[in-house]
């Protein structure tokens, strides 16, 4: 699929076959993951894959809506805020930026081959900790279900450029 293509191709799948995910196409969509830029390539980002048969009633405390569970996988993305870059003249953490930017390279590479996810912000957050197991330095980010999309995606509403772009100056 051509990029352009591909960008306009993914949509929000809030509805999945039971379908597993084949492991080659798990590890690919890992691996443009890791492939993701991050400020001064610190990385400061862990993924970790989750399987949700036999776990749904513990992975749904994550965030309670059905559809969540349905994929046979969710995949969180946590940050260590320590690792992350920071900038010197205001101190400006970068790890959710690049949380934000290794989703993004996971969400396109899985719609590319044919899988669908939907990038939750919208989380508890202290079911997410306390599911994942996670040590208090590291930080529940964003979570996707991955897997095959059982819906069809609607049309994309979008703002204009008009309304999204300035030149030179505000």
């Amino acid at each position: 699929m051509e990029y352009f293509e591909l960008i306009a191709a993914r949509y929000s799948v809030r509805a999945y076959r039971p379908d597993l995910v084949e492991d080659e196409k798990l590890q690919a969509v890992l691996n443009a993951a890791r492939l993701a830029p991050t400020a001064a390539n610190r990385q400061p980002i862990q993924l970790i894959v989750m399987h949700t048969a036999g776990h749904e009633e513990e992975i749904g405390k994550i965030y309670r809506r059905p559809w969540f569970v349905q994929s046979p996988i969710v995949i969180a993305v946590c940050a260590i805020s320590s690792q992350a870059w920071v900038r010197e003249s205001d101190r400006f953490n970068a790890r959710l930026i690049d949380a934000a930017i290794v989703v993004d390279h996971l969400i396109l590479a899985a719609t590319s081959l044919g899988l669908g996810t939907c990038w939750v912000a919208a989380f508890n957050v202290e079911a997410a900790r306390s599911v994942l197991r996670l040590p208090d330095e590291v930080e529940p980010i964003i979570f996707t279900p991955l897997g095959y999309p059982a819906d069809e995606p609607g049309p994309k509403i979008r703002k204009p450029l008009t309304e999204l772009v300035r030149y030179e100056h505000w």
